[in-house]
């Protein structure tokens, strides 16, 4: 078991309950899932490009990535419904406490000039939405095999309803969000 769950199950949950003035131990907000998502606008006229873009998210997740296709078609960008487009992995359960161990105290510490994440990215129902631009800040990633460089747009999915408690799991959970 990952050291970030065993934190959350032993310390920050029954903290979060006294924080959040919350009855049962049951309604404190949890994590949901990670979701990581790659889209290629390249792909478009070179469809071999999304192997690569997938491979790297199958080595940066430790799960098997999966191709995403357009849903409708864009005449302007010479986009057909059904395209392939893009990548995606959903994390849950140990791979998701595992990747977001990694990714807060290895790869966003790895990332130039970096403040803080905003902690305006939240969509109202204590989801937060953050976005990478360059594959290279993870440490499985070889720097030395990497044809371009290509950000990726990752969910944070919590159980909470409001961003309020949101942003209080992932501040207990050490995600470095800028000061206001």
């Amino acid at each position: 078991m990952s050291e970030m769950k065993e934190k959350f199950q032993t310390e920050i949950a029954p903290a979060l309950q006294k924080k959040l003035n919350l009855k049962n131990v049951t309604q404190v907000p949890k994590l949901d899932k990670i979701v990581l998502n790659v889209c290629i606008s390249e792909a478009v006229k070179n469809p071999k490009v999304l192997n690569v873009a997938a491979d790297e998210l199958t080595a940066i997740t430790g799960q098997k990535a999966v191709i995403t296709k357009a849903k409708k078609a864009i005449s302007n960008f010479k986009l057909r419904e059904g395209m392939p487009l893009g990548a995606s992995v959903t994390l849950r359960r140990d791979n998701m406490w595992a990747f977001l161990e990694r990714l807060v105290h290895f790869s966003l510490p790895r990332v130039r000039d970096f403040r803080g994440l905003s902690p305006k990215a939240f969509d109202g129902r204590g989801n937060y939405n953050m976005g990478v631009k360059e594959q290279i800040i993870f440490p499985e990633i070889d720097y030395d095999k990497v044809d371009k460089l290509r950000g990726m747009n990752i969910t944070i999915c919590t159980t909470s309803k409001d961003d309020a408690g949101g942003r209080a799991l992932l501040e207990a959970l050490g995600m470095p969000f800028r000061k206001q």
